[in-house]
């Protein structure tokens, strides 16, 4: 609870909505267990979030009888605006949240406040999807959240794990700085602001948690869901078009000053193009083989340099061309797919040139043809590369609005 002279360390946030029958419990045992393991004053928030039924008279009465409950009411629904207003009032150092249900063990409590006490890091969030969490629950939502996150990675390229474990905690400075920049206020608030997070380059912290889903949950997820797929492209598109100040953010609460990234060398370029294209056209060839029985050879192609396409360019951005920091990743994926095209025109037309030549030509022609055609091709997308996608004036400024060499944004307990 609140006592001694060093102010308040820990502000954890309970969001509920319609919560009757649970919250009571729930508050009692949050508080028992924070009297005897924590030895640094805390408090609890219930933070309502338009509650219709009983809750209010519940949270009301449990702020009156247990030392360090206090009670907030929000007149408008919304997970997202129930964290923000608890969290932006809280005079405490760290902000943290857990999901009214207790779904996670609060044995992972002190663990996920301590580095931020600390100043070691700047987010804490409980992770169920790691090989050493104990995570009990149906197929149904373990596929979902497995799923949500793999689309969260591929689309946005996070790092962190797990977006959606209701087990949160953050520095209040961070969190007074991230807030103004989030616009969802329901179930996508905390992804997003994790996401905002890693890409200002700060420093965020994982503990695996044991997790029992709670069979009673009244989420709809379905709905939740499509939330957060619209939520995903948002973000997306405000990051792509820079809508989000992330230098801004940086210099506030950044470790270190900005730091450009010198390019490697042109001689480095074509050397280190050069190994990139090589595993490629490996990478290419074996797919080809693998997959030309199967669609036959122009789809077989297309596939296989499709997806060489995406990992040749997002392996010469970082390892050629010494670009590190996420900003204009999709600008750049984009132009990348579109010398995917004119590779891919190249090839085909060469594909096209050999049946008509020699129309009982097999697999290994085809691969022959298709290997010359690729080696033309790899030396357009050199100089479609370096005098479009990632040419210098890009890189300069990205240098002077970006962290080129960030910290690392996630840290992995």
């Amino acid at each position: 609870m609140t006592t001694g002279d060093g102010g308040l360390a820990i502000d954890i946030v309970v969001p509920v909505y319609n919560e009757e029958t649970a919250l009571a419990a729930s508050v009692t045992t949050l508080v028992n267990y924070l009297e005897e393991s924590f030895h640094v004053p805390w408090r609890v928030t219930i933070a309502d979030n338009a509650s219709t039924d009983g809750t209010r008279a519940i949270g009301e009465s449990l702020a009156l009888q247990l030392p360090g409950v206090v009670y907030r009411r929000m007149e408008r629904k919304g997970r997202g605006y129930a964290l923000r207003d608890a969290w932006s009032a809280s005079p405490a150092k760290v902000v943290a949240y857990v999901d009214v249900d207790l779904s996670t063990d609060l044995a992972a409590l002190p663990p996920l406040i301590a580095p931020l006490l600390s100043g070691h890091s700047d987010i804490s969030i409980g992770t169920r999807l790691r090989r050493d969490s104990r995570v009990i629950r149906g197929p149904k939502r373990e596929f979902i959240s497995r799923t949500y996150n793999a689309m969260l990675h591929g689309a946005l390229k996070v790092r962190f794990s797990d977006a959606q474990c209701g087990f949160k905690a953050v520095r209040a400075d961070v969190a007074r700085a991230l807030i103004p920049h989030v616009e969802d206020n329901a179930w996508f608030f905390d992804t997003e602001l994790l996401v905002l997070a890693e890409r200002a380059g700060l420093r965020i912290h994982e503990i695996p948690v044991d997790w029992t889903d709670d069979p009673t949950s009244s989420v709809d997820i379905v709905q939740t869901a499509k939330d957060d797929m619209r939520g995903i492209v948002r973000v997306a598109l405000s990051l792509l078009h820079g809508r989000i100040p992330l230098a801004a953010i940086y210099a506030e609460l950044g470790r270190r000053p900005l730091v450009p990234a010198s390019p490697p060398s042109f001689f480095g370029q074509v050397l280190r193009f050069g190994t990139v294209g090589v595993f490629s056209t490996v990478a290419f060839a074996l797919l080809f083989l693998a997959l030309q029985p199967f669609l036959g050879a122009q789809s077989a192609n297309f596939s296989a340099l499709l997806i060489t396409a995406v990992l040749n360019t997002a392996a010469n951005r970082r390892f050629t061309f010494g670009i590190r920091g996420p900003e204009h990743y999709a600008t750049q994926q984009f132009q990348g797919l579109i010398v995917f095209g004119l590779a891919w025109a190249l090839t085909s037309s060469s594909l096209t040139v050999l049946h008509m030549t020699l129309p009982d030509s097999g697999a290994t022609a085809e691969l022959v043809t298709l290997t010359a055609a690729n080696v033309l091709a790899t030396v357009l997308r050199f100089a479609l590369l370096k005098a479009w996608v990632f040419r210098q004036g890009a890189v300069r400024a990205k240098s002077s609005s970006l962290i080129t060499e960030p910290l690392p944004a996630a840290d992995v307990a």
